[in-house]
This record gives structure tokens, C-alpha cells and sequence, in this order.
């Protein structure tokens, strides 16, 4: 049956995995101005900035680096002073649209050039922990992670693993920990749900990566050292708990919908790309074998139908879809999903996918555009170290 989300996958082939520059033609237009900063990571020009380190980071990328440094630091430092002039601190918490994930940047691109003064963003970063520590410190929803806590932590995650060091003390990390667990329970109770945390974000309880229960619950497990016994119970509970709202591979946006075969959503941000993620951690966690087998199953259905028509992005594009076979090569070892990798990475610069794929409002992009892509088709080069984008599991 022909859809209108996806193209039907007959193993397609089309092209090279590349059109030509990227970067350099993303350098040339991404606008470096403070009118211009809104949109944090996700759609903003810091993520752009994020893309440049990135690819910076990589070997195959050295001559380039110090260019793309260099870059990279004109964007960030038009962001910070962008964020800066954020009067509301609970606004500047955020991640993904906001000050967490701009300071955190900064931070990895004054450290990756030798600039001492790194500790200035990353003191910006570290003195907002007090802020998100109050259970309901955003009206919207306070846990997600675009904007709530379950971001700040994983931008912490970030840090950690990009500059080698503790970027809060267990302190700090456990009294976010359990206020996101007071959260949950509190709205468990109130909402009368059979299970021990849920979450609401503009009142619908999401499920997937992107505002959902999933991504909550992933990094939760990332920081299960500082929960008691009985927290991490509960988290437990809430991981199998998630994982019987399957519905043939897949998840639904939200908690109690019917998935309705001819608008599926099979994407990073709602579906089975992004909360496979949270299964991986599990199993990375504890190696029981339900966990991965979850994650292969999702993988079944991305490469069924994660040729998205919404463009080549990671959020809800054909790029995001194919980071799972990546996640699944690191997971597994099997060179299957390489190769698939590498045929969703050909499709989308096939001319059949340029024909029927939907313009993005903001091309370039970290997350709706093309700067995600850079980074899988970087990822594509080196498979053993490739992760998501900000959202690694193997920290």
C-alpha cells in the first residue's frame, strides 16, 4: 500500500552517499547573527556549531579542523550572547531550545581549541542545576527533554564524556534524579495510572524520544549509580512497562493511541528510531537479551519503513531513521546493518527522494536539516564510534 509518511523499501540503491560539499556550502549560509539565534540546537545555528565540532573531532577530518573550529566558534559565541540576555532561568535550562544546550557547545569548542576560557560557559552550565531541581518548575512539563530536566542531565552526560571530567557532583545529579522520580510518581498517582511513572508534557503524555516517557526513563538508567534500590525499582518497572505498549514493533505517540497504519509515525521523535534508544540502554545496563531484541525489532520496522518523506534529518527524516542500524551495529556486530545504513545514506540523495520529499523550514539544521545529516554521513565513515547526535547511549 502506497503512504504518504514513507517510500516502500525495495532495497534501494540510487547514486553516491553524498551531493557534493556539505559543510562547506552549510558554512556559507548558516547566518551568524544574534537576531538570528533563536531555535537553540534543534533547529538554531547552534547546532550547526555542534555539527562543525563534531566533524572536527573526527580523524578523516584534520586538515579541516581547525576551519571548522574556527566556524563553529563565530556561531557559538553570537549564541551565548543570544541566550545570555534570557531573563527567564527557567527558560534557559533547555537543552535542545535553549541556554543548557548553547553553554554546553561552547564549552566543547573553547576546550577542543585550547581556549582556557571554557570554564566560562561551563560555569553558566553547571550554576543552572539549581533551577530545574524544583519538581514543577516549568508549568508545560518539567521532565522532558527538549526543555526539562531529562535534557540538562544529558547535556551533563555530554560534557562528561566530550571533556573527561565530572561536570556535577553526585549530589547534584541525585537531586535531579529524584526529582524527576517525585515528578513521575506524583502525576502517576494523580492521573490513577497501574504503573509507577508517567509524564506529561502541554498535558499529552508523550511516550517517544523526543518529550516522552522513553528518553525520561533513558536517562534515568544513564545515572541509575546515584538511585536507591527501590528508585531504581521503579524505573525498571517503568522500562518493561514501555516496552508492552508495543504495537507490531512500534510505538505510539502517545500513551493509549491506536497506531493507524496509513499515518504511522516511525521517527526519532515519536516511534520506534528514537525509543529504541532506551532499549539499548537497558540492555547495555543489564544484558537481558528482551531488551535487545526489542531494539531489533524496531529496527525491522525502520528498515521496512523509515525511508521518510519529511526530509533527511535525524528528528523526523530519513537520516534519523537510519542511525538505528548504527546503534544496532554497535549493539550487535553485524555488518547487516552497515550495509543498511549506507543504503538509507544513498536513497536520500537519490533523485527519487529530492522529487518527493518535503522542503524543511530550516535547512541547515541540526536536528529538521542538513547539518544532522553531515554528522550520520560522518558517522557512516567510522561506524564503531558512531551515536546519535547529543544522545548517546554508551556513556
Amino acid at each position: 500500500m502506497a503512504s504518504d509518511t514513507c517510500w516502500p523499501n525495495e532495497d534501494k540503491t540510487h547514486g553516491t552517499g553524498s551531493d557534493g560539499h556539505l559543510i562547506e556550502k552549510i558554512m556559507k549560509k548558516v547566518p551568524v547573527d544574534s537576531s538570528e539565534c533563536d531555535g537553540g540546537l534543534y533547529d538554531g545555528p547552534a547546532g550547526v556549531a555542534y555539527m562543525l565540532y563534531y566533524v572536527s573531532e573526527c580523524p578523516l577530518f584534520s586538515k579541516q579542523r581547525d576551519t571548522y573550529l574556527k566556524n563553529a566558534k563565530q556561531i557559538i559565541d553570537v549564541s551565548v550572547k543570544y541566550v545570555d540576555r534570557e531573563q527567564d532561568k527557567n527558560l534557559r535550562v533547555a537543552f535542545l531550545l535553549g541556554g543548557a544546550g548553547i553553554y554546553a557547545v561552547a564549552t566543547m569548542v573553547y576546550k577542543a581549541m585550547g581556549f582556557s576560557d571554557f570554564v566560562k560557559p561551563l560555569t553558566k552550565f553547571r550554576n543552572l542545576w539549581e533551577v530545574c531541581a524544583p519538581i514543577s518548575f516549568l508549568e508545560c512539563g518539567s521532565d522532558e527533554l527538549f526543555v526539562g530536566r531529562t535534557g540538562y542531565l544529558c547535556a551533563a552526560l555530554l560534557l562528561k564524556q566530550r571533556l573527561g571530567i565530572e561536570i556535577l557532583s553526585p549530589e547534584q545529579i541525585k537531586a535531579i534524579c529524584q526529582a524527576i522520580i517525585e515528578s513521575g510518581k506524583q502525576y502517576a498517582r494523580k492521573k490513577r495510572k497501574p504503573f509507577p511513572l508517567m509524564y506529561s508534557y502541554y498535558g499529552t503524555e508523550y511516550l517517544g524520544a523526543a518529550h516522552g516517557l522513553s528518553s525520561i526513563l533513558q536517562m534515568l538508567l544513564s545515572y541509575q549509580e546515584v538511585l536507591s534500590a527501590g528508585e531504581k525499582e521503579l524505573v525498571w518497572q517503568s522500562v518493561d512497562f514501555l516496552m508492552n505498549q508495543e504495537q507490531s514493533c512500534n510505538w505510539p505517540a502517545e500513551l493509549g493511541s491506536i497506531i493507524q497504519r496509513e499515518n504511522e509515525l516511525v521517527h526519532w521523535c515519536h516511534g520506534a528510531p528514537g525509543v529504541a534508544y532506551l532499549f539499548a540502554k537497558a540492555y547495555l545496563v543489564n544484558k537481558r537479551p528482551q531488551y535487545l531484541d526489542t531494539c531489533i525489532r524496531s529496527g525491522e520496522l525502520v528498515w521496512q519503513k523509515g525511508l521518510l518523506k519529511k526530509g533527511r534529518g535525524i528528528c523526523h527524516g530519513v537520516a534519523g531513521s537510519a542511525y538505528v542500524f548504527l546503534l544496532l551495529y554497535r549493539l550487535t556486530g553485524n555488518s547487516k546493518y552497515i550495509y543498511r545504513a549506507q543504503r538509507f545514506g544513498e536513497f536520500m540523495f537519490s533523485d527519487e527522494f529530492k522529487a518527493g520529499s518535503s522542503s524543511m523550514n530550516r535547512i541547515y539544521s541540526l536536528f529538521e536539516g542538513l547539518s544532522g545529516t553531515v554528522c550520520f554521513l560522518v558517522d557512516l565513515l567510522h561506524p564503531d564510534k558512531s551515536e546519535f547526535p547529543l544522545f548517546s547511549v554508551f556513556v
